[in-house]
């Protein structure tokens, strides 16, 4: 039997996160995401009813960030209508991986929001 392991870590992602080595990715996304569609090649596991900041911070106590790259963490990035949105989360983000990694907020990267989509497609497993 295993100890201290957040109840938000179902055996499924346990079991997902002791399968990913060196460039493996997982996309934590939230309830809009197109999981489905964009995961036709990767594990999707669903998380309902538990928020993205409260699975990064449980995932983060079992997983380290690849300290192989320098971007670990990536962000989708605003479309261009979207400029003057507020998104206080990713703040959160940055928060919870620097309690987990030296490299804090440094560890966070941003990208397209095609890119993202795309880089998804080949993900290890959508959450």
């Amino acid at each position: 039997m295993l100890k201290n392991i957040s109840p938000l870590l179902s055996p499924d992602m346990l079991k997902v996160l002791c399968e990913m080595g060196h460039s493996d990715r997982l996309v934590i996304s939230d309830g809009n995401f197109p999981s489905e569609s964009m995961g036709k090649n990767c594990i999707v596991l669903r998380a309902d009813g538990h928020s993205a900041t409260d699975l990064l911070d449980a995932i983060l106590t079992v997983f380290p960030l690849d300290t192989y790259v320098e971007k670990p963490a990536i962000l989708m990035e605003k479309m261009d209508c979207d400029k003057d949105l507020v998104i206080p989360v990713w703040q959160t983000y940055k928060d919870t991986i620097a309690k987990y990694d030296d490299r804090g907020a440094e560890a966070v990267g941003n990208i397209d929001r095609f890119k993202f989509y795309d880089e998804a497609k080949d993900c290890y497993c959508i959450l």
